[in-house]
């Protein structure tokens, strides 16, 4: 849902999880795409996450980290909650991962995934953290994950026969799907980075210096300056960011 890395769910965590998802009914029956069943897939697809990263030995290691974590979400949370009370209804929940594939993630219905490597690599302080979580914490408030498999199932039909799992699948591997969504995928990668600005600087943090994320995101890129499959170009990121951090500072 940030870095939009819930897109990038790896094939051996599906594997490893299969059994997990084939016991819940939401996730495996065939798809009634409604916002419920969604915020449900996503529920058991979250929980399989981190059975697996529990397994590993990978889930909330380091206590100082997820208390720093959990105090910018926290934050960032009773924001979205006031501009937004339907949001009030989600169950809120987040944990860390020393997974080194992970960025961020945020999924339906409340459930934030971040990765502490990628947060130690760019050496984010509270504020560009507070940009990373704020960006997943919109993709969560503007339901991107429903908007996508909506869209994917307005491109795909026959896909209403698969499961929650499966489509959810899909749109991470296939690459066909992938490339029919990449526009969508595209302009909620951007619309995720300027609604979790805006509700960042309306929950107290300085703008320029929730842009700073985009800034090192960028730096750290070496295709900072190409449009992805999934997302518009790091360079251009921290571009919009930068420019949007300084109106709102201007008011």
């Amino acid at each position: 849902m940030i870095a939009k890395s819930r897109r990038g769910m790896l094939v051996r965590l599906v594997l490893a999880c299969i059994w997990f998802l084939c016991a819940h009914a939401a996730v495996c029956a065939p798809l009634d795409l409604t916002p419920e069943s969604v915020t449900a897939g996503a529920q058991s697809l979250y929980r399989a996450r981190l059975a697996d990263a529990e397994q590993k030995f990978e889930l909330d290691t380091d206590t100082a980290f997820v208390v720093r974590v959990k105090r910018i979400a926290d934050r960032l949370i009773v924001q979205a909650m006031h501009d937004d009370p339907e949001t009030r209804n989600f169950k809120w929940e987040i944990h860390v991962t020393d997974d080194a594939q992970e960025s961020a993630s945020g999924m339906a219905g409340g459930k934030l995934l971040v990765g502490q490597a990628y947060v130690e690599k760019l050496a984010l302080n509270d504020s560009e953290l507070a940009m990373l979580l704020g960006h997943e914490i919109a993709h969560i408030v503007l339901a991107h994950n429903f908007r996508e498999m909506q869209e994917a199932l307005k491109m795909e039909p026959e896909r209403s026969a698969q499961s929650f799992a499966a489509l959810e699948y899909a749109i991470d591997h296939d690459a066909a799907l992938m490339t029919k969504l990449a526009d969508l995928n595209s302009a909620q990668e951007s619309e995720a980075d300027m609604e979790g600005l805006r509700m960042a600087a309306r929950a107290g943090w300085a703008p320029l210096a929730l842009a700073g994320y985009f800034k090192k995101m960028a730096h750290a890129d070496p295709m900072a300056n190409f449009d992805s499959r999934e997302h518009p170009a790091a360079a251009r990121r921290w571009r919009a960011a930068r420019e949007l951090a300084a109106q709102i500072s201007a008011k």
